[in-house]
């Protein structure tokens, strides 16, 4: 049962420069979140949320959002998809993030929405209208098994499904690309997992892929994660502790080989390996009125 909040504050300011996902600002449309990935560093105590589960709509973010960019000097990409998926299935109810769009799209600001969903294919047309500027659409994908995919990622839409909707953006001129990132050690870090997420999303049409060899852990987001690996994979917890101890930084123990082999493979499929950014620039002096 989601709760209905009043936001003071929608869009925040990115520090930049923003090198990974060519940022300007974040917006986060959702509290907690319905995918409910057994990696999730939003789970961590530093962001106070004390039940990640528990969903909080804020149901005045659309017009905090067109009231916070009529008044931004800056025309930078907007983000989405930080502390949770802007396409969970209550999107269906609410369309939060359908509308921001739309705000997006008149207003003339680029956009960047980072999620796990196919249900991103519903607001093709608005994406279509943002691209004239920048509307870029990062498919986050760890694996390329759908069965692997439900353990750590239960409440999101299969891999095969993002792909499929991957492949409609591709084909209506979107950028797009996949986010492969966390790459859980001992789970994922195969060199070939790697490989058939870089064939897969070059056959669905990804222009890029952002890597990460490797997973972060803090207090609160640990113990979930832990408790997640008892549950569905006896043993593992117990490599994690003794590899890594309390470590924040969690890199694959063959980091180095599945760097060289998604390099490798990104090179000669074409992809990108960085994906591009739109610049910010300040926005056009508006004419003075005659009265």
């Amino acid at each position: 049962m989601a709760q209905e909040i009043l936001a003071k504050t929608i869009l925040n300011t990115v520090p930049q420069p923003d090198s990974w996902f060519g940022l300007k600002y974040n917006l986060n449309l959702y509290r907690g979140c319905q995918h409910q990935c057994i990696y999730c560093d939003s789970r961590s105590t530093c962001y106070q949320i004390e039940n990640f589960a528990a969903i909080q709509v804020k149901t005045n973010a659309v017009e905090l959002l067109d009231e916070a960019l009529a008044h931004k000097r800056i025309i930078g990409t907007v983000g989405t998809g930080s502390m949770n998926d802007p396409y969970m299935p209550i999107e269906r109810q609410y369309n939060l993030t359908g509308r921001a769009l739309q705000v997006l799209a008149r207003r003339g600001f680029p956009v960047h929405i980072i999620t796990k969903s196919d249900l991103v294919i519903k607001d093709l047309e608005t994406l279509r209208q943002i691209s004239q500027v920048y509307a870029a659409v990062s498919f986050s994908i760890t694996t390329a098994d759908d069965g692997l995919g439900k353990k750590v990622e239960p409440g999101a839409p299969l891999v095969s499904a993002r792909l499929k909707a991957m492949q409609t953006l591709a084909q209506n001129g979107i950028l797009t690309g996949v986010t492969m990132m966390p790459i859980l050690p001992f789970l994922e870090d195969s060199v070939e997992n790697i490989l058939a997420i870089v064939r897969l999303a070059k056959e669905h049409g990804a222009r890029y892929i952002l890597p990460a060899f490797g997973v972060t852990l803090r207090s609160g987001s640990r113990e979930f994660f832990y408790a997640k690996l008892d549950q569905h994979f006896p043993g593992v917890k117990e490599r994690y502790i003794q590899r890594y101890g309390e470590r924040y930084e969690c890199s694959a123990p063959n980091h180095s080989a599945l760097a060289d082999a998604f390099y490798s493979a990104c090179q000669a499929a074409g992809i990108a390996t960085k994906m591009p950014v739109y610049a910010p620039r300040s926005k056009d002096p508006e004419q003075l009125k005659l009265f």
